[in-house]
Protein backbone atom coordinates (compact mmCIF):
# COMPACT_ATOMS: atom_id res chain seq x y z
CA UNK A 1 0.00 0.00 0.00
CA UNK A 2 1.17 3.52 -0.80
CA UNK A 3 1.90 5.84 2.14
CA UNK A 4 -0.62 8.68 2.66
CA UNK A 5 0.49 12.07 1.35
CA UNK A 6 -1.14 15.52 1.35
CA UNK A 7 1.09 18.31 0.05
CA UNK A 8 0.53 21.66 -1.57
CA UNK A 9 3.30 23.29 -3.57
CA UNK A 10 3.45 26.83 -4.95
CA UNK A 11 5.07 27.07 -8.40
CA UNK A 12 6.05 30.04 -10.54
CA UNK A 13 3.59 31.14 -13.22
CA UNK A 14 5.93 29.85 -15.94
CA UNK A 15 6.14 26.41 -14.28
CA UNK A 16 2.34 26.21 -13.89
CA UNK A 17 1.80 27.22 -17.52
CA UNK A 18 4.21 24.51 -18.71
CA UNK A 19 2.61 21.84 -16.49
CA UNK A 20 -0.92 22.82 -17.59
CA UNK A 21 0.03 22.72 -21.29
CA UNK A 22 1.48 19.23 -20.97
CA UNK A 23 -1.47 18.12 -18.83
CA UNK A 24 -3.94 19.44 -21.44
CA UNK A 25 -2.13 17.54 -24.20
CA UNK A 26 -2.27 14.30 -22.17
CA UNK A 27 -5.98 14.78 -21.36
CA UNK A 28 -6.82 15.57 -24.97
CA UNK A 29 -5.01 12.48 -26.25
CA UNK A 30 -6.57 10.35 -23.47
CA UNK A 31 -3.19 9.00 -22.37
CA UNK A 32 -1.64 8.54 -18.97
CA UNK A 33 1.00 11.00 -17.91
CA UNK A 34 3.68 11.41 -15.29
CA UNK A 35 3.94 14.47 -13.08
CA UNK A 36 6.32 15.55 -10.35
CA UNK A 37 4.97 17.46 -7.37
CA UNK A 38 7.10 18.50 -4.40
CA UNK A 39 9.85 16.10 -5.39
CA UNK A 40 7.73 12.98 -6.00
CA UNK A 41 7.05 11.70 -9.51
CA UNK A 42 4.03 9.49 -10.20
CA UNK A 43 1.78 8.35 -13.05
CA UNK A 44 -1.80 9.53 -13.51
CA UNK A 45 -3.77 6.95 -15.52
CA UNK A 46 -5.90 7.95 -18.49
CA UNK A 47 -9.00 6.77 -16.58
CA UNK A 48 -8.58 9.51 -13.92
CA UNK A 49 -11.64 11.70 -13.41
CA UNK A 50 -11.14 15.46 -13.76
CA UNK A 51 -13.11 17.97 -11.68
CA UNK A 52 -12.97 21.68 -10.95
CA UNK A 53 -13.88 23.01 -7.52
CA UNK A 54 -14.64 26.56 -6.39
CA UNK A 55 -14.58 27.58 -2.72
CA UNK A 56 -15.36 30.92 -1.12
CA UNK A 57 -15.08 31.92 2.53
CA UNK A 58 -13.18 33.94 5.12
CA UNK A 59 -12.39 36.72 2.64
CA UNK A 60 -10.78 34.51 0.00
CA UNK A 61 -11.65 32.33 -2.97
CA UNK A 62 -10.05 29.19 -4.35
CA UNK A 63 -10.28 27.29 -7.63
CA UNK A 64 -8.93 23.77 -7.56
CA UNK A 65 -8.32 21.53 -10.58
CA UNK A 66 -8.38 17.92 -9.43
CA UNK A 67 -7.64 14.54 -10.97
CA UNK A 68 -8.80 11.51 -8.99
CA UNK A 69 -8.49 7.75 -9.50
CA UNK A 70 -8.43 4.47 -7.60
CA UNK A 71 -5.03 2.86 -7.12
CA UNK A 72 -4.85 -0.48 -8.91
CA UNK A 73 -2.19 -3.14 -9.47
CA UNK A 74 -1.70 -1.85 -13.03
CA UNK A 75 -0.76 1.65 -11.77
CA UNK A 76 2.98 1.05 -11.95
CA UNK A 77 5.57 3.76 -11.60
CA UNK A 78 7.20 2.75 -14.92
CA UNK A 79 9.11 5.64 -16.53
CA UNK A 80 8.28 4.36 -20.00
CA UNK A 81 4.56 5.11 -19.75
CA UNK A 82 2.87 8.40 -20.46
CA UNK A 83 3.86 12.02 -20.89
CA UNK A 84 6.02 13.63 -18.20
CA UNK A 85 4.25 16.75 -16.89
Amino acid sequence: MTAPRDVERVYSTADVVAKLRRLADALESETSFRIQIAGERFRVPARAQFSIEHERGDGEEEVEFQLKWKIEETDSDDDSEGTVV
